[in-house]
């Protein structure tokens, strides 16, 4: 099912400037940037738009803006992503722009333009008016505070009115200590931080967390009281005010930026297409899993968490083997972690000693080892077709079972050289053999070393003896 989800809340411009910076300005002790490439996102309640598009429903999103420039670029920033908008325009406000300067993968600085007021009166009626004439044709609301003026008490008030005779729920994201705003919502989201100010509760355990529930539904009147837990997951109770505590499935966490809004967005959607509430935390805590292992505010797609899901129960062997195309995206959190990487490939047909001792010396060199592993199409090229011994899968399986290794990526290429203009490591290992030749990726790598080899041990050499003692 598609369904029809109707996002209020504060929009705004996420707009990057990426550069880098390799002197101090003559005028003043600071960087300067050289800017080569400008990005422009939507942001705050854009964010959930953004989610919810990509899970597959249809979105229509109202609020208010400014009449200005950044105003044309928010809508056509909702256009091009397939949303459907209500936006009063109102020439008192600036339409919210948050600008990063990025450097060297660092920020260094932000700022905004931005009305932080609450909206007129004319405004929140003009949308109020807009929100009773079209509700019945939505599934589910969902509310996205971000503090910047659109979500007004009054305004929630009117909102929750118009869906209670509609008969559909409304989700809120809040914002601010005072919960009584969204008094009347199916539920919230506030992370623990937010319930404690909130509820005045500090959450230390199972007993004090499930007073700060009953508090929430006491202070907003929600049917089913929520706090979201980060890696713990996300706590509500149930209809006979047991606790239920759904616990994260999150396997890497890179960037928890906008986690929230996928959460909500999950929910929502889920909810829309009438499931439990219990089903509904779960598929969202799915959808959380897979957007913390993303950089900056992510989305999330059905094939994702599926796939996800079902990878949850592969081994944790399997869950170092990366495909080729999915590498890059790893690779770049890594380097913003300032993670030294250590590359090397091979065919590793058959795991031997002298494999291993090489393996844990190329991971001493570095944070992370990342090895390229060559497909059975490529070793057949190399070493004839009677090679390999062992399929990749098998190989590829046995070299993540190592505690050295971090990633496997298998190549289709007689040569990594792809692989390495992709993972672009701090250092490239090959075997001591390489002295004196031309190692393939040494024009990416920031430096080359070469390790011995312990003598006597060779794939080939086994292969030799079994056919020696077969005969």
């Amino acid at each position: 099912m598609e369904p029809k989800v109707l996002v209020i809340g504060d929009l705004m411009i996420d707009h990057y400037l990426w550069g880098k910076t390799e002197r101090i300005s003559p005028e003043a002790p600071v960087p300067v940037i050289e800017v080569e490439k400008e990005t422009s996102t939507l942001g705050g309640a854009g964010n959930v738009v953004n989610n919810l598009i990509s899970l597959g429903a249809e979105v229509t999103v109202f609020s208010v803006i400014g009449d200005d420039e950044n105003g044309k670029e928010l809508i056509d920033l909702l256009e091009s992503v397939g949303a459907k908008h209500f936006l009063v325009i109102d020439e008192n406000r600036k339409t919210s722009k948050k600008s990063r300067l990025i450097a060297s993968h660092q920020q260094v600085l932000r700022y905004d333009k931005e009305t932080k007021e609450q909206i007129s009166n004319e405004a929140e009626k003009e949308l109020v008016k807009a929100i009773f004439a079209s509700i019945n044709n939505f599934d589910i609301v969902v509310i996205s505070d971000y503090n910047k003026g659109v979500v007004t008490k009054s305004l929630v008030e009117k909102v929750n009115l118009a869906a209670l005779g509609a008969e559909i729920k409304v989700l809120a994201d809040p914002k601010g200590a005072d919960f009584t705003k969204y008094r009347g919502c199916y539920l919230i989201t506030p992370n623990k931080k937010e319930a404690e100010i909130a509820t005045g509760i500090k959450i230390k355990n199972d007993e004090s967390l499930k007073k700060a529930l009953k508090k929430l539904q006491n202070i907003a009147l929600l049917q089913v009281p929520l706090i979201t837990l980060s890696e713990e997951g996300i706590a509500f109770l149930d209809k006979d005010y047991n606790l239920v505590k759904k616990p994260t499935v999150a396997k890497e966490v890179f960037d928890v930026t906008g986690a929230g809004d996928t959460v909500i967005a999950a929910l929502s959607y889920s909810l829309a297409n009438k499931s439990e509430i219990e089903s509904a935390v779960e598929f969202a805590n799915l959808a959380a899993g897979v957007v913390v292992g993303k950089l900056g505010s992510a989305t999330v797609t059905l094939s994702e968490i599926e796939e996800y899901k079902h990878s949850l129960h592969k081994s944790k062997a399997e869950n170092k083997i990366i495909e080729f195309n999915k590498i890059k995206e790893k690779i770049k959190f890594l380097k913003q972690n300032n993670k030294k990487i250590v590359f090397t490939n091979g065919c590793f047909d058959i795991i031997h000693k002298g494999h291993v001792s090489y393996i844990n010396k190329a991971k001493e060199l570095g944070d992370i080892l990342i090895i390229g592993l060559n497909s059975d199409s490529s070793v057949k090229r190399l070493k004839g077709n009677s090679r390999p011994i062992n399929n990749e899968a098998d190989r590829a399986y046995i070299l993540a079972s190592l505690e050295a290794v971090d990633y496997v990526v298998i190549f289709d290429e007689d040569t990594p050289y792809e692989l390495i203009k992709l993972v672009e490591p701090d250092i490239l290992v090959k075997g001591a053999d390489y002295k004196d030749k031309e190692v393939v990726g040494s024009d990416i790598a920031k430096e080359v070393r070469l390790i011995e080899f312990i003598d006597g041990y060779s794939t080939t050499n086994i292969i030799n003896q079994i056919k020696g003692e077969s005969k």
